[in-house]
């Protein structure tokens, strides 16, 4: 948890006079938190693994609440008289409250590390408030917030920041709007070394540990183990090559890091304190299930929401989205979905990640399912809708496994870029994911070949993306061909091609291989579900009367829409039978079962 400055009501702060950016009700004249010049220097901080003064904030991460918001305000939290060096948080605390400044000031401090010194982040005065947007997601603080000025701070308890955001639409914009702007903010600040991650550049675990951090927006450093900035901080750190991945922060260091580790470290991993079953809890938070705990969190369903890798699934690999409905010019995969986080957190679903789902009793108790987590936590919950995907399949080739991480990759966003901007690449498959992958890839300035089995790759991919395919200098489409070899030392050098046609193979230099060839079901920990002769799920009127046990006949129904052949539970998104592969149909999908939802929960009632 953090803050950011809070301008006081009666005298402006010195960056005020950078002039107004735009209005809106009950915030007052924003500014523009940084000019060009600023960026660029935070730029090539970030890029020497050095951050510098703290950053201001805009008005958004800092409203100047006017005097009955802020009586609002106050009326959800708890009064606390404070004195000077009164701590209120620090690294580490669990379930912290937003901290609302009436009288006196409080500053927030990074507390210092093995490599770096304390730093003051941000100081709030009377009018402000000290949170930022760990508040919604659940994760343990890792900044340290003490008394200035002695005076009153009212504390606003989780589940009353919850009551908050669903009852005061007005408040809860201004509030919710300022804790991701200092999420956004912080990642740029001396903040950001609060947490430093260390590793190769080209280790697939390093990746993970990358990627988790990544999709969950955690403020963290990057520091490549080969550079000079990477070596320096390992050795203050006292780590070694044999402890990477690491990850440094105040107070502990994890080595051979993990992104479960991490999580449990952070407070990510699943929690709960109530003893109440859930509503219904989501399986995959890729789209569909995205869609899922936004509609049920909204319509007031108690939700949970579990991912095995993390936030967005395959959807948060793609570049670039441009059939998206609503979105002409297109969008990130990562944005789409990350937006979608914040709209689950934002009306109260639960969300754990990376957090593994590894057997559901299908036999109810009472009116419940249970729903057994890899860390041997149960969750009893009255429906359960599966969102787990489709896992893309490798290729069957000599030193595949060696490769993966180093020079394979099963997603094309800037961190799997990043090392291969400029090289020769391959791209193998035929679907959009595929030519989406390239065009980014090529957009970089790498020349691409897209590999594809079949004779046409206007067979499976939209026509939008075949006609940018064919007119780009920088990419070369093979048909009718398949990668038939891989060669390198440490990390991949070169591919082989194979030309079905002609039958004959061509070497070829290529610093990463992009794979996207089709994709088998996640579904290996479910038993006793009806699915297809490929495993994936079939629902409703796919299923037979054979398909139905006793269980439907007590209940006097059918199933109902992405209801499976168990009572209660629902698949939807790719790994649900006959689905588009398509993210908006996905997100219809999942947005639809809650529906279904709705009806199940009261039959069972």
């Amino acid at each position: 948890m953090i803050a950011m400055n809070k301008l006081s009501r009666t005298a402006a702060a010195p960056w005020a006079a950078r002039g107004p950016a735009f209005s809106q009700p009950g915030l007052a004249r924003p500014v523009a938190w940084a000019t060009p010049d600023d960026r660029a220097r935070l730029r090539a901080s970030h890029a020497r693994g050095q951050l510098g003064e703290p950053l201001v904030p805009t008005s958004v991460a800092s409203p100047r609440l006017g005097d009955e918001l802020f009586a609002r305000l106050l009326t959800y939290g708890t009064p606390q008289e404070t004195h000077r060096g009164d701590v209120l948080f620090r690294p580490g605390d669990e379930d912290v409250d937003l901290i609302v400044v009436d009288r006196g000031s409080v500053e927030v401090v990074r507390t210092e590390t093995a490599d770096v010194p304390a730093a003051t982040v941000a100081a709030v005065d009377a009018g402000g408030f000290v949170g930022e947007l760990n508040l919604m997601t659940g994760q343990n603080v890792y900044l340290l917030c003490r008394v200035r000025e002695g005076g009153t701070v009212y504390r606003v308890p989780p589940e009353r920041l919850r009551q908050l955001m669903a009852n005061d639409v007005e408040l809860s914009d201004i509030v919710f709007k300022a804790l991701i702007a200092r999420r956004e903010l912080l990642q740029r600040s001396t903040a950001a070394q609060a947490m430093e991650i260390v590793g190769t550049d080209r280790s697939a675990a390093a990746l993970a540990l990358r990627t988790y951090a990544a999709r969950q927006r955690l403020i963290h450093l990057w520091f490549d183990a080969d550079t000079p900035a990477g070596r320096a901080m390992m050795q203050t750190s006292g780590l070694t090559d044999d402890d990477l991945p690491a990850v440094v922060m105040p107070g502990a260091t994890l080595k051979q890091a993990t992104p479960g580790g991490l999580a449990e470290k952070l407070g990510l991993s699943y929690r709960r304190s109530s003893t109440k079953p859930v509503d219904v809890t989501i399986v995959g938070a890729g789209p569909a299930g995205l869609a899922a705990a936004v509609y049920g969190a909204s319509e007031g369903l108690d939700t949970v929401l579990l991912d095995a890798v993390g936030t967005g699934g395959q959807a948060a690999a793609s570049s670039r989205i441009e059939n998206y409905f609503g979105f002409p010019f297109g969008l990130s995969g990562a944005d789409l979905t990350g937006r979608a986080v914040l709209q689950a957190l934002k009306f109260g679903a639960q969300l754990a990640s990376p957090c593994q789902a590894v057997k559901l009793d299908t036999d109810r108790n009472g009116d419940l399912l249970r729903l057994r987590l890899q860390g041997g936590e149960v969750i009893d919950t009255k429906a359960v809708v599966i969102a787990t995907g489709a896992r893309y399949r490798a290729l069957p080739l000599e030193r595949w496994p060696d490769f993966e991480g180093a020079g394979i990759y099963y997603a094309a966003t800037e961190l799997e870029a990043r090392g291969c901007a400029g090289s020769p690449v391959t791209v193998v498959g035929g679907a959009n994911s595929a030519g989406q992958a390239a065009l980014y890839l090529a957009g970089r300035g790498s020349d691409v070949s897209l590999v594809v089995r079949g004779p046409d790759i206007a067979t499976e991919m939209s026509a939008y993306l075949v006609d940018r395919l064919l007119a780009h200098p920088r990419v070369t489409v093979r048909c009718r061909s398949e990668v038939t070899r891989l060669d390198g030392g440490d990390f991949l050098e070169e591919v082989s091609i194979t030309d079905r046609t002609a039958d004959t193979a061509q070497a070829q230099p290529c610093s990463a291989l992009f794979c996207f060839i089709g994709a088998e079901p996640a579904t290996s920990w479910l038993t006793g579900i009806a699915a297809g002769d490929d495993g994936f799920i079939r629902t409703d009127v796919q299923l037979t009367d054979d398909d139905l046990g006793p269980a439907w006949a007590t209940l006097g129904r059918r199933p109902l829409a992405f209801e499976t052949s168990i009572p209660g539970v629902f698949a939807v998104g790719d790994v649900h039978s006959g689905s588009m592969k398509r993210v908006a149909a996905a997100t219809g999908e999942g947005a639809s079962a809650i529906a279904s939802v709705h009806k199940a929960i009261a039959t069972l009632a």
